[in-house]
């Protein structure tokens, strides 16, 4: 049944005790996380694995947020990307959020974002 399927979301920070409580959250409202800490981590398990969702957070330099949307874009087309504490517009970026607005509002846009490339499957796409 395609309700019952888990979402696989990348999730990466650069600080382990946040990257654990955010983890745990999306966890607990039914994804399967795979967490990475730094850009190298994250890299790599892009190139193991595919991902619905790479979530790049609020405790990645400012280079790692704006590099890794390419790496994810080049590993997997259809992945959408969320940015944690991001500035500006960034054209591989499906969504920039301020980390600051709480956990309750990272989990509705994981849900937007996630809800999001199903309703274009059915239509034209990205």
């Amino acid at each position: 049944m395609a309700a019952a399927q888990k979402s696989t979301i990348l999730y990466a920070e650069n600080d382990k005790k946040i990257l654990d409580s955010q983890g745990d959250l999306l966890q607990k409202a039914g994804h399967a996380v795979t967490r990475t800490i730094g850009r190298a981590a994250t890299e790599q398990a892009l190139k193991q694995q595919k991902f619905d969702l790479l979530i790049l957070g609020h405790t990645l330099t400012k280079d790692d947020r704006h590099h890794l949307p390419y790496k994810a874009r080049k590993s997997n087309e259809d992945m959408t990307i969320l940015v944690l504490h991001a500035s500006g517009n960034h054209h591989e970026v499906d969504m920039a959020m301020d980390s600051r607005e709480g956990p309750e509002a990272v989990l509705r846009a994981v849900a937007g974002l996630l809800a999001r490339p199903v309703a274009a499957a059915a239509g034209a796409g990205r």
